[in-house]
């Protein structure tokens, strides 16, 4: 202001800096050390801690989530300007969805279909599984260690460090999508459109097949199995009583593998109404076209058996809109002379089914049509809980070693 005016001393305008005024406290690329400090915080927070626990399950293979990981960081660039407890509210939010889509995926449902099913949640035990005591832990923690995280200032207003945290974000959700790859085939929750229908009942002709002269007919849904991959052991352990000799003198066997989609409810739908798809509609709507109620009309008495409860995803409402005319539950089971298992999904004994079943059809004046879905296979399967898993090892050594989880299965 001062130069250039008469009686005054020339005197030069001096440049400041935005953030500091010592060259020592700027770094690379022209970002001040400050913006670099904020930066840090915020990736703390909204890469590191938001996304932690997910990352340690690389090593074991789980879903893929890098949508979830966008759409975190999304939300933590938006909001890093504002107060913390703004911040912390909307962390727990994004944190809490990613948590659901993450056990949705877990058990290939819909994340819609897991929001149905909150109601159900007082009839499971999570407590019985150190991996989901332990998960939930790990998630306590890591909330706690971001709510520390996210007092610290984060609001970086530098271009060149908004670019280096979404470079981040997308790199972690790279990281990700390349670490799940090969896991993918594994989490498929929906039909895709167009995608060929097959099942099981389908492919053994078990309808085309039911005998006019009044022979008993039975469908078993094991839970959580599958065609083993790559374990010969497993694959022994599963299959070879099938194939001796005394089942072979009684039985004509055939043996395949389908695809799937979806979980539990949505596989029944498969095998017993022959079409993708999951229950929600027939819980206040009739499918004629369902495999009991084909039997029906041919003269079949339809029964359902379920080792848990017969209200678990609605169950006792739409098997009699498929055409079962009998349905019964773990209570009932119970009642009967079932013995009480544990686990994350507390209900009869499995192993005391069969002989339940077997008193049906001996006593039976009509022909029969036996479903029995089982549960206590379910993932996780825990030691204890009267589920006779402790000592598997004397089963399969090579298990025990190796897949402890399968072995108890």
């Amino acid at each position: 202001l001062f130069a250039n005016l008469p009686g005054k001393s020339q005197i030069a305008p001096v440049p400041q800096p935005l953030l500091t005024d010592s060259p020592a406290t700027s770094l690379r690329l022209g970002i001040p050390r400050q913006e670099w400090q904020l930066l840090c915080n915020w990736l703390l927070a909204w890469v590191v801690l938001a996304n932690l626990g997910y990352m340690l399950l690389w090593i074991i293979g789980a879903p893929p989530r890098e949508a979830e990981i966008l759409a975190i960081g999304a939300m933590g660039l938006i909001v890093r300007n504002r107060a913390p407890w703004i911040q912390f509210t909307t962390f727990a939010a994004v944190s809490l969805y990613s948590l659901l889509s993450f056990i949705a995926a877990l058990f290939n449902l819909a994340i819609s279909s897991l929001f149905a099913s909150f109601k159900f949640l007082l009839e499971l035990d999570p407590s019985q599984s150190i991996e989901y005591t332990g998960g939930g832990l790990v998630v306590l923690l890591l909330c706690g260690l971001a709510r520390w995280g996210l007092r610290r200032p984060a609001h970086f207003l530098h271009g060149r460090t908004l670019l280096i945290a979404c470079a981040a974000v997308l790199a972690l959700a790279g990281v990700d999508k390349w670490m799940s790859f090969g896991m993918r085939g594994h989490y498929k929750r929906l039909a895709e459109p167009g995608a060929p229908f097959e099942s099981a009942r389908l492919n053994s002709g078990l309808l085309t097949a039911a005998p006019a002269d009044g022979r008993n007919l039975m469908v078993i849904v094991v839970e959580s199995l599958g065609q083993p991959a790559n374990n010969p052991e497993l694959q022994k352990l599963l299959f070879a009583r099938f194939k001796s000799p005394a089942v072979k003198a009684k039985f004509d066997l055939s043996f395949g593998d389908t695809t799937y989609y979806n979980s539990t409810t949505a596989g029944e739908i498969r095998e017993l109404c022959g079409r993708w798809g999951d229950y929600y509609d027939l819980v206040d709507t009739r499918d004629d076209g369902c495999l009991p109620a084909q039997l029906a009309r041919k003269g079949y008495e339809t029964r359902a058996y379920h080792s848990f409860a017969g209200d678990f995803f609605e169950r006792a409402s739409w098997y009699p809109n498929i055409g079962f005319q009998h349905s019964s539950f773990a209570p009932e089971l119970i009642a009967k002379g079932a013995r009480n298992c544990g686990g994350v999904f507390p209900g009869a004994c499995d192993r005391d089914v069969p002989r339940q079943l077997a008193a049906q059809l001996k006593t039976a004046t009509k022909p029969q049509f036996v479903y029995w879905l089982t549960v206590n296979s379910h993932l996780p399967v825990p030691t204890g809980s009267n589920l006779d898993v402790d000592r598997c090892g004397l089963v399969s050594a090579e298990l025990f070693e190796r897949f402890p989880m399968v072995c108890r299965q």
